[in-house]
């Protein structure tokens, strides 16, 4: 299981929120990682660390996760929710899209129905407060400065904190209900409504009743 020093495992406060720590990542001079078209998420974050020297304690210090947990990700064990992923390019002064990206780099996108990729909060054996998969909607678009999602989102009926971070994001109901939870709000979206705020509002995105909720959310950040 991930760990995160501060606030133990990933998945019981702020990572809760799939949005939850995504905020500007300075894109650098291009790596290896960013043009290797076929590696997982884990072999492009041990790929740029090895190149930039880093040592898993390195990265340890600079993201507050454990070593172990780190190696899990690295190896595929585990696979982060976004705001780790967030916390991994940072560390890596990497765009988040670099780490999600697939296939070659591209002036512009289009991602048929068929050809989109399910991302898990972490494999399907992992239990978490409240899971949710997600589907990157312009993998290989260069240079973007938002990123598009496809979100299903599920309940546990576990306890899960609102968590605030720099950015916006533009949330789109597609089916079921959705329960989101901007500063003092509590608002309750159904299938065609929307909803647009800033994210160093504390906030919570949680399906509202039974059964599961989808959702295309656009996180943007403005890059430094």
């Amino acid at each position: 299981m991930v760990q995160d020093k501060k606030n133990g495992y990933v998945g019981t406060r702020q990572e809760n929120d799939f949005l939850a720590g995504v905020d500007a990542v300075a894109g650098k001079k291009k790596t290896k990682a960013e043009t290797g078209a076929d590696l997982s998420v884990g072999q492009r974050v041990a790929q740029v660390r090895q190149e930039k020297g880093l040592s898993l304690e390195d990265m340890a210090k600079r993201t507050g996760l454990a070593a172990d947990a780190l190696k899990e990700i690295e190896s595929g064990a585990a696979n982060p929710p976004l705001g780790i992923l967030v916390r991994l390019g940072k560390a890596l002064d990497m765009k988040l899209g670099t780490l999600i990206a697939t296939g070659e780099d591209r002036p512009y996108t289009v991602v048929r129905v068929a050809d989109r990729q399910d991302m898990s909060r972490y494999p399907h054996t992992r239990e978490t407060s409240y899971g949710y998969s997600y589907q990157a909607l312009a993998p290989q678009k260069r240079n973007r400065n938002m990123e598009p999602f496809l979100v299903t989102l599920r309940t546990t009926g576990k306890t899960v904190e609102p968590s605030s971070h720099d950015g916006q994001e533009f949330i789109f109901v597609l089916d079921g209900a959705l329960e989101a939870i901007v500063g003092d709000a509590i608002e309750v979206l159904e299938p065609g409504d929307s909803i647009y705020y800033d994210s160093t509002l504390p906030h919570l995105l949680k399906p509202h009743g039974a059964g599961s909720t989808t959702i295309v959310a656009v996180i943007y950040s403005q890059g430094r």
